[in-house]
């Protein structure tokens, strides 16, 4: 069986997103919301930090015409302030990280749905 072969690509900042999801127009577009990354090279979020092996898990089994887009919602104060564009964006209104969301759906996985690996799979596959 041959490597899964998604793109996978990182943004940060509301701009960027759109701009990617406009590039890839006509495929499925999965988005994972994470904090930005620390010194040591992982999310400030610890929630983040513990959903990444199971997405990452979940990807090597998904479709491989998906595109993932990682977009980074910002530093910790970034994140917090009621003004984050990712909160206000009435496209996205994000409450929590991670949440992952099936661009142009309403399918969407909160904070606890992203540690799950069997909700993970399921999102990604179906």
């Amino acid at each position: 069986m041959s490597e899964p072969n998604q793109l996978q690509l990182q943004v940060e900042g509301l701009g960027n997103l759109m701009q990617t999801l406009k590039e890839h127009e006509g495929k499925r577009r999965i988005i994972m919301f994470i904090g930005a990354m620390n010194e040591n090279g992982e999310s400030w979020c610890p929630d983040c930090r513990d959903a990444e092996p199971v997405v990452e898990a979940a990807l090597k089994k998904a479709p491989s015409d998906i595109v993932f887009i990682l977009s980074i919602v910002g530093d910790k104060p970034e994140w917090k302030s009621p003004d984050n564009e990712f909160r206000t964006n009435p496209e996205f209104k994000l409450k929590e990280i991670p949440t992952i969301v099936d661009y142009g759906t309403d399918k969407r996985l909160g904070c606890e749905d992203c540690k799950n690996s069997e909700i993970v799979d399921k999102f990604f596959t179906e």
